[in-house]
């Protein structure tokens, strides 16, 4: 069958042919650096690092950019309400979302341009609207987008042209022939950056930076855009127009976007008092238990976030690692082991059809239950097989910790803290042969869903 991916553009899941044989070039819109990322973020992030795994461990040759927005109206704003430059705020900020990257088990993409970086590129995809009629600058120094001369523009969307212009508005300020053109340069304020350019100092306006950066790094068209749900419209709809406007070319062949992130049931805001960034996630949760939530589900499904929900994750993982506990010394399999395992094809088959994780994950845990079958009867079957479930594992960037370590760790911060001093207080008692406090321990954290047993190397615990 070969590999199918869903297609923003046409609505439909497509067989994916790149513009050269066995290469794909990747373009992710990543972060607005003003703040720490947020949980959203991490849906992206994870998502879309799971999917450049899984093409690099089929043999495709990816080129791998996301990145960095560092100058906007936000980061202006924010700069100017802590007192510091705008570059250091987005420099700052920069290094955390790298930070929470880490933590998630990411890898880094293979290039990620800064907006800022690409000031000469922008001025002269401008410049080339401008001369072909697609921009005009307005009499206020703003260069804007004639979204009428592009025929196109709704189609990434959906959205109809009479549709568009009732929600459309003009902003005080803007001086524009339509209210649903669309800035390209701003001209400068009073105290903020500017560079200079054919229709005075100024900035750029979001749209056109992705433009600038995706053509600058991987060529007038490419493969696959991807982003976030919120980006479609008008984002997207916009680097679609300004691109292929500009190149008289096709843009991106294929449109890829993640499903939208929920917070127990409802859209993520500070206004409801929801709002978590990934840094408030992983002060109280593992890692590994909130990246196995974020792939658990189909990239372009909503996915919630809810306590229940980590604990769910939680749990699959150690079910895992439960498989595997006899095994920490065993290194995952390589390529070719992986390419030979009888559970590769429905594996790559999942996989294959759309980036289908909940598909896959489902043949990682039939291994695991063959793994366990085999550690009772055949010591070396299941080292391969344990090999085989790390591999498969490292595809999706988990399953690569101590299995004893992990089963130590369980859920939450302060919870893990009471139970780990209560096995510690058990163990105690057994050595003084208090086998009365010992049991009494043990039947207390079971009523608490904590599961007790004792191993060669010490007492490890697990939920139910």
């Amino acid at each position: 069958m070969g590999l199918r991916i869903y297609n923003t553009l046409s609505r439909r899941v497509e067989d994916f042919h790149p513009l050269q044989p066995g290469r794909i070039g990747l373009y992710v819109c990543g972060i607005t650096v003003y703040d720490y990322c947020h949980l959203g973020h991490a849906r992206l992030l994870v998502g879309f690092d799971v999917i450049a795994r899984y093409l690099r461990a089929r043999g495709w040759s990816l080129e791998y950019v996301r990145n960095v927005t560092d100058i906007d109206d936000k980061i202006l704003r924010r700069a100017a309400e802590n007192g510091e430059t705008f570059e250091e705020l987005a420099l700052r900020f920069t290094r955390a979302m790298h930070d929470d990257e880490r933590a998630l088990g990411n890898l880094p993409p293979d290039h990620e341009p800064r907006a800022t970086a690409h000031i000469a590129e922008i001025l002269g995809i401008t410049a080339g609207l401008v001369d072909r009629g697609f921009a005009y600058a307005a009499a206020n120094g703003d260069v804007y987008y004639r979204v009428s001369r592009f025929e196109g523009y709704g189609k990434l969307s959906g959205r109809k042209p009479d549709e568009l212009l009732a929600g459309a508005r003009v902003e005080i300020g803007e001086d524009k022939e339509d209210p649903r053109d669309f800035v390209l340069w701003k001209a400068a304020k009073p105290g903020e950056p500017s560079w200079p350019s054919p229709w005075g100092a100024g900035r750029p306006g979001w749209h056109i930076e992705c433009s600038a950066m995706s053509m600058k790094c991987l060529g007038e068209t490419f493969d696959i855009h991807g982003g976030g749900p919120d980006l479609v419209f008008p984002h997207h709809e916009n680097e679609i127009a300004q691109s292929e406007a500009v190149t008289g070319c096709e843009f991106a062949r294929l449109w890829m976007h993640v499903g939208p992130l929920r917070i127990d049931g409802e859209k993520m805001s500070k206004s409801l008092g929801n709002f978590f960034t990934i840094r408030d996630v992983l002060a109280k949760w593992r890692p590994e238990v909130v990246r196995y939530l974020l792939i658990s589900s189909h990239y372009r499904s909503p996915i919630n976030y809810a306590e229940d929900s980590l604990q769910g994750a939680e749990s699959a993982l150690e079910r895992f690692y439960a498989a595997m506990r006899d095994f920490g010394d065993v290194p995952a399999a390589d390529a070719a082991t992986l390419a030979s395992s009888a559970h590769y094809p429905r594996f790559v088959a999942a996989m294959d059809e759309d980036f289908n994780t909940p598909e896959a994950l489902a043949v990682l845990f039939d291994l695991a239950r063959e793994l366990n079958a085999a550690a009772r009867s055949d010591t070396q079957r299941a080292r391969g097989l344990a090999a085989e479930l790390k591999g498969f594992g490292g595809i999706f960037g988990i399953l690569q910790e101590d299995p004893l370590l992990f089963r130590r760790g369980g859920g939450s911060g302060s919870d893990d803290a009471d139970i780990e001093a209560l096995v510690a207080e058990r163990s105690s008692a057994k050595r003084e042969r208090d086998f009365a406090r010992s049991d009494a321990i043990r039947a207390s954290l079971l009523e608490r869903g904590v599961v007790l047993e004792d191993t060669r190397e010490g007492t490890v615990w697990r939920r139910s």
